[in-house]
C-alpha cells in the first residue's frame, strides 16, 4: 500500500522470496541462480499467483517440467533467456512470451549469456495439480500445505 492506501507496490522492490526453493536438496542447487518476487501474494491474489524472477548468469527458472492442471505463462522483461522445451530450444528477448497448457510441453528457462534475465510468470492455482519431470526422478504433487515432492515411485526423498 501506499500513502493513500491504494493497492500498488514498485515490483522490484519487494524482497526476495526466503525459501529459494522447494525442490529436494538434491535438485535444488540447480535453481540457486534464481531469485523469485512474490506479487500475487501481496494483494491476497487466491486464484493465482505472479512472480517478478530474476535469473543470474547460468540460472535455471525450475527443473524441466510440466503440470497437470494448472496453466503458466511468461513474459520476458530484461535478458536473454533459452527456453527449452521437451520439442526444442527457443532464445527469447525482451517482449517475448510464452504459454504453457495443463497437460502440454514440459518446459523452463535458462539463463546461458552473462547478463541477467528478468521476467514475469503468472500461473494458476488449481487444486490437485500434479508437477511431472521427464528428465529427473522427481514427482510433485500440490497439498494443501505446498508442494510435495517424492521419487517417481513414490518414495521420499
Amino acid at each position: 500500500m501506499n500513502a493513500n492506501n491504494t493497492a500498488y507496490v514498485h515490483a522490484e522492490s519487494q524482497p526476495p522470496r526466503i525459501k529459494k526453493s522447494n525442490y529436494p536438496p538434491v535438485f535444488a542447487a540447480r535453481v540457486e541462480g534464481r531469485i523469485k518476487r512474490p506479487l500475487g501474494d501481496l494483494f491476497g491474489l487466491t486464484n493465482f499467483g505472479v512472480n517478478l524472477t530474476t535469473l543470474q548468469p547460468g540460472g535455471e527458472s525450475a527443473l524441466l517440467h510440466r503440470h497437470s492442471k494448472q496453466d503458466e505463462f511468461i513474459y520476458v522483461l530484461e535478458g536473454r533467456p533459452t527456453l527449452r522445451t521437451d520439442e526444442g530450444e527457443w532464445e527469447l528477448s525482451p517482449g517475448d512470451c510464452a504459454g504453457f497448457p495443463a497437460g502440454g510441453a514440459a518446459h523452463h528457462l535458462i539463463n546461458r549469456t552473462e547478463k541477467q534475465v528478468v521476467y514475469l510468470e503468472i500461473g494458476d492455482r488449481t487444486a490437485g495439480d500434479e508437477g511431472s519431470y521427464p528428465e529427473d526422478d522427481l514427482k510433485a504433487v500440490m497439498t494443501d500445505d505446498g508442494w510435495a515432492f517424492t521419487r517417481k515411485d513414490g518414495t521420499e526423498y
